[in-house]
């Protein structure tokens, strides 16, 4: 990393003098250095940074032959189109850290052949590439996805394991997903489509950071849903230091994210702390290399968080009533902007955020004596961690705190029940007046659990039905219109899924969802389906069990919940163990004298 950080400064000296290495007299016609105008370049700049000459040299030949292999990779992209990619491997597969891996390769090729190369070149079986902190994918091309001459591209090791998994048939083979990554997304993809309405299924509900549920429009808590399981799984990981496999998951969590709306995103820190994630794996897999991905991603995270929590933590203060175990964020977020300030040769700006690290630092250690005090009394480590943050370390304070967390908590558990039993009796309602049971949990669900509503929609569909069976031209009823406009759909695409189904607002609804919201020109074209196709509801007939109840699925469910921490501000939950280190770490590059290295 001090190498880094001494490049980085070296590199502004020569930019500020416009000096290029690459040519005469630093570099002569064979392309050798120009010892003595190096020499003399060497001994100028090192007193500017502190450093030995003989350091001062080194950095500076490592920059010209960098430059020299950019311009002879240039040349020879533009006259054979073969572009020079830089790989960021696996530190068990480096077999010398400080030298650069570089693979030639043309960028209208498969991604899949690129796998194939490396894994010949260096022994690597089974890989991910990561590109700007996107996965590419195997069956397309470089190009197409963004690769250039001179990227650097992350290699990612996949277990033999899961990779077998993987790769059981050929359709999972092109996928190139791992099994750990299917089986994540199709469990929390069945829990996103579960509303509550079945007594004994889990189900997911987003809420707000006072626990109370948030009305989304059913596309984004979908997607919302997927992306909080997978970022889930990946801090599942990331404490097992499996920090390869935690970036994929983390990867896949950022995509989802991103088909949630940016009011949704600036609503909720889950975001903001996604970022933090991602940059603190690319940290501990030292591919900090990706310095433009990172930094970008931690000015998302500083955004979001001032965003949801106000400039002076004010709104934050409002909801909680303290800011205390918020703050790890924050110093999470300032030792990374550290870090890659040091590694840009910004040592200013590094000691500048390390000096609000080191106070928040002060500030979130705790009393090991406090601690034990307070798990005497019957609270665990996690809620005596969280309450003496919370509370600025006042242990009488802390203690009234989690107790009356736990209380709050208690209630909403108690309010949760309530709220589903009188689901399941609004169920029983429906179903006796001659509805299916899977129809009536439906319609309670957009009533809001309103009875009468969940009626009142059941007759619609009936009626809308037996105008179909009349063969008696639909009309596309308002309300139901504005029933699907509220579940976040388009008024056009409404319309026609409506007309399509014959004004049934279940059938129109799944219509669109299996079209992503939007129906192509060749559905909207055809006659509406006959009745006896119709999905409306029967006033007698049961539904069959679906696969959301298979074994299978239940499986997948139960082994996705396992990750999912039962308390709340589990991500809060940080020791500092992995920040204390990387702390002193930084002190020690900050503070090197001119004959230390690292």
């Amino acid at each position: 990393m001090a190498e880094l950080n001494t490049e980085a400064k070296l590199k502004t000296h020569l930019k500020q003098e416009k000096i290029q290495l690459w040519n005469p007299p630093y570099t002569d016609d064979n392309n050798q250095p120009g010892a003595q105008h190096m020499q003399e370049l060497a001994e100028r700049y090192a007193p500017l940074v502190c450093l030995p000459v003989q350091e001062v040299g080194g950095a500076l030949e490592a920059i010209r032959a960098q430059a020299v292999r950019r311009g002879k990779g240039n040349k020879t992209f533009k006259e054979t189109s073969m572009a020079t990619l830089e790989l960021l491997l696996p530190r068990d597969s480096k077999k010398d850290p400080k030298t650069k891996n570089h693979l030639e390769m043309r960028l209208d090729v498969l991604v899949q052949e690129v796998v194939d190369r490396i894994g010949e070149d260096f022994g690597l079986k089974h890989i991910k590439l990561i590109l700007n902190g996107k996965t590419l994918c195997a069956d397309q091309r470089l190009d197409e996805q963004g690769v250039k001459n001179h990227s650097k591209v992350m290699v990612l090791k996949v277990s033999d394991s899961e990779w077998r998994q993987q790769t059981r048939d050929e359709e999972e083979k092109k996928k190139n997903q791992n099994e750990s990554l299917q089986r994540t997304e199709k469990g929390f993809q069945i829990l996103s489509e579960r509303d509550g309405s079945e007594e004994t299924s889990p189900f997911l509900e987003i809420a707000d950071q006072r626990g109370n549920p948030l009305k989304i429009p059913h596309i984004e808590k979908k997607a919302l849903i997927l992306a909080m399981g997978f970022h889930e799984k990946g801090r599942s990981l990331m404490k097992k230091k499996q920090f390869e496999n935690a970036l994929c998951h983390l990867l896949q969590a950022d995509q989802q994210f991103s088909k949630c709306g940016s009011a949704l995103l600036s609503s909720v820190d889950n975001f903001a702390v996604l970022q933090l994630d991602i940059v603190w794996c690319y940290r501990a897999l030292e591919a900090l290399s990706c310095l433009d991905d990172g930094k970008s991603r931690l000015q998302r995270a500083e955004d979001c968080f001032l965003k949801c929590y106000g400039e002076q933590r004010q709104r934050l203060l409002m909801i909680k009533g303290n800011t205390g175990r918020e703050e790890v964020l924050f110093l999470r977020l300032y030792l990374l902007q550290s870090l890659l300030s040091y590694i840009e040769g910004n040592d200013a700006q590094a000691r500048h955020q390390l000096a609000k690290v080191e106070s928040l630092y002060g500030r979130l250690c705790l009393d090991s004596e406090k601690m034990a005090q307070l798990m005497a009394l019957g609270f665990n480590e996690r809620e005596a961690r969280l309450g003496l943050r919370a509370c600025q370390g006042d242990l009488q304070e802390a203690a009234i705190h989690i107790s009356n967390q736990r209380q709050e908590r208690e209630e909403l558990k108690q309010r949760e029940r309530q709220k589903r039993s009188r689901r399941m009796e609004g169920v029983s309602t429906l179903t006796e007046l001659g509805f299916s049971r899977r129809d009536a949990a439906r319609a309670l669900h957009h009533a809001d659990g309103d009875v009468d509503r969940a009626y009142q929609i059941l007759l619609d569909s009936s009626q809308a039905a037996q105008l179909t069976n009349n063969n008696t031209e639909g009309v596309v009823s308002p309300e139901r219109v504005e029933q699907l406009l509220y579940l976040g759909f388009d008024r056009e695409p409404s319309e026609a899924a409506l007309r399509l189904t014959g004004g049934d607002v279940q059938s129109a609804t799944q219509l669109l969802l299996d079209n992503q919201g939007v129906l192509p020109p060749e559905l909207i074209s055809v006659s509406p389906p006959p009745s006896s196709s119709s999905s409306s509801p029967s006033p007698t007939s049961e539904e069959p069990s679906t696969s959301s109840n298979s074994t299978d699925d239940r499986e997948l469910v139960n082994e996705v919940l396992e990750d999912i921490s039962r308390h709340e501000e589990d991500y809060l939950d940080l020791t500092l163990e992995e920040e204390s280190e990387l702390i002193a770490n930084m002190k020690t590059y900050l503070n090197r004298g001119p004959t230390h290295t690292v």
